[in-house]
């Protein structure tokens, strides 16, 4: 059952082009007596469309009655670092602004998302984590760069 769903979650990777982030820990902030404590997730995801980089993402995550049923709306609050962690491939040609991975915020209209840049004269790949929703969005943003170099 477990290869069936990791296949099925790679399939949908390559369709939709974007990322699934691997869980890689997580903290309590906050001790809710009834349902989940307030958190702070750490993922890890690999970019799509560019071999050999790795991003890790840590974001608030609402704990409480209301976020154990998934209808909670999480912070705005995220930090993203981004590394080589291979010889660095584009797998298609990139767009700039093109968004590379993203998580529901709340049950309507927030998410959490990630855009990557190439800035060609530093040789540059460039990862903005940043969260919009469908009126108000967020100007809380996390910047990572990753200087494409040869990997031995």
């Amino acid at each position: 059952m477990k290869r069936i769903l990791a296949s099925c979650a790679i399939a949908l990777t390559a369709f939709t082009g974007m990322s699934i982030a691997e869980e890689i820990g997580s903290v309590d902030t906050t001790f809710k007596l009834l349902g989940a404590n307030h958190k702070i997730i750490v993922e890890a995801f690999d970019d799509p469309k560019v071999e050999g980089v790795t991003c890790y993402v840590s974001r608030a995550k609402t704990g409480g009655i209301s976020g154990s049923l998934g209808l909670a709306e999480d912070t705005s609050d995220a930090s993203i670092a981004c590394r080589q962690t291979g010889e660095i491939k584009m797998r298609t040609e990139l767009s700039d602004g093109e968004e590379v991975f993203s998580q529901r915020s709340s049950i309507l209209f927030k998410k959490l998302q990630v855009v990557r840049f190439f800035d060609q004269s530093r040789n540059t790949l460039v990862y903005l984590s940043y969260s919009d929703k469908l009126i108000d969005g967020s100007p809380k943003n996390s910047i990572s760069a990753v200087v494409i170099q040869p990997w031995s």
